[in-house]
């Protein structure tokens, strides 16, 4: 993709094996209602969390809205915005993710919903009144992450998005994340501070708050271009 970095286009190929392979089990697993480790289960509850922190954003009627979840894993936050009446376009880059999203998709909801196997800021997706990327850029840094608000912010008025805080408990996972054989791992999230989000993406950045459940730590912000 132009302008992007080579890390960008590393990542992007990473991330995309890992949900479509790897993790895909894990990820469905974490996301219904069936038992989890204590870990996931925090995981589970802080992302619940933020998704509702995120949904806060919006007004409760969306009807007449078309809103783009941009990374949409297994749909939870597609299937909160069509119950508000949005037309939702559901974008990820896993085909399996997708897949799982569209089945648990109520019926009742279904005409709301259209779903997008592949690149979450592809320009053929149109024009929208708010994007949601929930955890989906976290793997990528300060200056991709500017990149692709930007690409976010012609097409859209709001994009509500998570990273991933520079706290210190997060730096120790980081680090220690380094020490896995490569073929264990997963796409590392890359910490940021504000100061550096907002360097790369300049005016327009606004922290809304921070969700921290056990194992899971994520900062909301909000991006108007």
């Amino acid at each position: 993709m132009p302008g992007y970095t080579s890390d960008y286009q590393g990542t992007r190929a990473r991330v995309e094996t890992y949900f479509d392979s790897t993790a895909t089990k894990t990820w469905e697993r974490l996301t219904s209602d069936a038992p989890v480790s204590r870990v996931r289960q925090t995981v589970r509850e802080g992302r619940d969390r933020m998704r509702r922190l995120m949904l806060s954003r919006l007004p409760d009627d969306l009807r007449g809205a078309r809103v783009l979840d941009a990374g949409c894993g297994t749909g939870a936050m597609s299937e909160a915005l069509a119950l508000r009446g949005a037309t939702v376009v559901a974008a990820d880059i896993s085909p399996k993710l997708v897949a799982i999203a569209q089945d648990r998709l109520p019926a009742t909801l279904r005409p709301l919903v259209s779903f997008h196997a592949g690149d979450m800021t592809d320009p053929a997706l149109g024009r929208f009144d708010a994007v949601l990327a929930m955890d989906s850029l976290i793997y990528y840094g300060a200056d991709d992450i500017g990149r692709t608000l930007h690409a976010f912010g012609g097409r859209t008025g709001q994009v509500i998005f998570t990273v991933a805080p520079r706290t210190p408990l997060l730096m120790v996972m980081w680090h220690a994340g380094k020490l896995f054989p490569r073929g264990d791992r997963s796409p590392v999230m890359i910490p940021h501070g504000l100061a550096d989000l907002a360097r790369a993406a300049g005016p327009g950045l606004a922290p809304i708050g921070r969700v921290t459940r056990g194992f899971y730590i994520s900062d909301c912000l909000e991006y108007r271009q």
